[in-house]
C-alpha cells in the first residue's frame, strides 16, 4: 500500500551567515511513512529536529536532501521539489496543519477564519460557516465570540480557532504540533476525540504531542528524531 505521507533520506540543516556561515545539521536520513487511518507521534529530546521536520513536512522549509512524497490527486507529489502553486494546491486539498499558535487574520471574524478553507475546496459558503459554528461550539468556544476577530483572544481560546480551522475541511493528511499545549483537561479529551475520528476516517496524521496522556491516547506508533550527533 502506497502511505499517504513518507520521506526518503530527508535532511535539513541551517546555514547562519552572520557567523561566518556555520553549517547546523538538524535532520539526517529521515525515512518515514505514515498510512492513511494512522497516527504517528514524533517523539525525541527538545531540540532534536522534531518542529524542523513537521515544518518540512508542509514545505515550509525547503529540504536539504531526499524527498517528501504526498499522496495527492492519486499521485505521488515530491513537496520537496514541487513547483509552489504545486505545494499551494496540496494544502487547499490534502495537507492540513494545525501549529501551536494561531497566525491571526487582521479584521476577519473566527468562524469566516474556520470556514475559509472549507469554502477553498468548493464547499458551499453556508454549509462552510455552519460547520464551522459547530466544531467551535463542539471545541468550547462561546457564541458570542464566533463573529469577533481572535486577536485579543485568550491563548486556548485562539488555539482552539485554530484546531477548528484544522479539523473542518476533513484533510487527507494532517499535521499538529502540539495541539493541547494551551488546553484545560475538558478540551484535551475533545481534541482526542476529534483526532480518533479522524483516524476512523482514514486521515494520516504526524504530530508532536508532549502530553503523554494525549499521546497514548490517539498515536499507534513512535517515530524517533535524534539530535544529529547523537544519530546513528
Amino acid at each position: 500500500m502506497i502511505p499517504a505521507l513518507r520521506t526518503e533520506g530527508l535532511a535539513k540543516a541551517f546555514t547562519l551567515h552572520l557567523q561566518g556561515g556555520t553549517r547546523i545539521p538538524v535532520l539526517g536520513g529521515v525515512d518515514l511513512a505514515v498510512q492513511r487511518g494512522e497516527c504517528v507521534a514524533l517523539w525525541g529530546p527538545s531540540g532534536a529536529g522534531k518542529s524542523t521536520l513537521m515544518r518540512c513536512l508542509y514545505g515550509n522549509y525547503g529540504a536539504g536532501t531526499g524527498r517528501i512524497l504526498l499522496r495527492h490527486r492519486g499521485e505521488e507529489l515530491d513537496l520537496a521539489t514541487a513547483d509552489p502553486r504545486a505545494v499551494i494546491e496540496a494544502r487547499r486539498e490534502t495537507l492540513g496543519y494545525v501549529s501551536q499558535f494561531l497566525r491571526v487574520i487582521p479584521r476577519v471574524a473566527t468562524r469566516d477564519i474556520v470556514a475559509e478553507p472549507m469554502i477553498a475546496r468548493g464547499v458551499p459558503r453556508e454549509e462552510a460557516l455552519a460547520r464551522a459554528t459547530a466544531l467551535l461550539r463542539r471545541l468550547n468556544l462561546p457564541d458570542r465570540l464566533h463573529g469577533l476577530p481572535p486577536a485579543t483572544f485568550s491563548g486556548g481560546e485562539q488555539q482552539r480557532v485554530n484546531l477548528a480551522r484544522g479539523f473542518a475541511p476533513g484533510y487527507p493528511v494532517l499535521l499538529l504540533d502540539e495541539p493541547t499545549a494551551s488546553l484545560d483537561a475538558a478540551n484535551r479529551a475533545i481534541v482526542v476525540a476529534l483526532i480518533n475520528e479522524a483516524k476512523a476516517q482514514g486521515t494520516a496524521i504526524v504530530g508532536i504531542f508532549h502530553d503523554a496522556e494525549v499521546r497514548e491516547a490517539v498515536a499507534d506508533r513512535l517515530f524517533d528524531v535524534l539530535p544529529q550527533q547523537d544519530a546513528a
